[in-house]
């Protein structure tokens, strides 16, 4: 896995032998290893030519989907969890995409950049945008259509009826509990419909 040990980190979230669906699931690598190492089985959804045809290659069942024209051809709880890697900040319609995650999965995992991360909060300060590890775009050709913060996605959450089951931050690899809105630079939820 890139970023192997943040990806094992939320891969914990995922109980052995789940049905799986990963949402935007890039070249099909936490598919891949939820598949060897936890006996799991699912699908990737990806837009993407190249990351479809790597999907392919790992052996990953992936639909070529977009996530913007949301989940219809699943039904209701179709898949144990469903996965949001690195997603929802490249997303134009964050509550509709976590009110279908909530209707196709009984638990959904979302991580996305930590805007609110003390080392982007400085760059603001002096007057310029963060580029950093989890932020690695300028401004003006970044394809996030937006930033989000720990603190916010806990209030989106509630206002789309989920329960946040696990919630945490992650930090050059190590879980961030305390403080994780102003020391962690991703920001991982497991949630529940209520």
């Amino acid at each position: 896995m890139s970023e192997r040990k943040d990806l094992e980190l939320i891969a914990e979230l995922v109980p052995a032998g789940s049905r799986v669906l990963d949402l935007g699931c890039g070249n099909g690598e936490l598919l891949a290893w939820l598949q060897q190492h936890k006996g799991c089985t699912g699908y990737g959804i990806e837009l993407a030519d190249a990351n479809v045809h790597a999907c392919v290659k790992r052996g990953v069942n992936v639909i070529q989907l977009n996530l913007e024209e949301g989940l219809a051809l699943f039904d209701d709880a179709s898949f144990d969890v469903v996965l949001q890697v690195d997603t929802l900040q490249h997303l134009r319609n964050t509550e509709r995409m976590l009110r279908e995650t909530a209707r196709v999965g009984r638990i959904g995992v979302v991580t996305f950049p930590n805007f609110a991360h003390w080392p982007n909060r400085l760059h603001v300060l002096t007057g310029r945008m963060p580029v950093t590890r989890a932020l690695p775009y300028q401004w003006h050709d970044t394809p996030n259509i937006r930033v989000g913060t720990f603190a916010d996605f806990e209030v989106l959450a509630g206002a789309c009826g989920l329960q946040v089951t696990d919630s945490f931050g992650l930090q050059a690899g190590r879980v961030v509990r305390r403080w994780p809105n102003l020391l962690a630079s991703v920001a991982v939820f497991r949630f529940e419909q209520r």
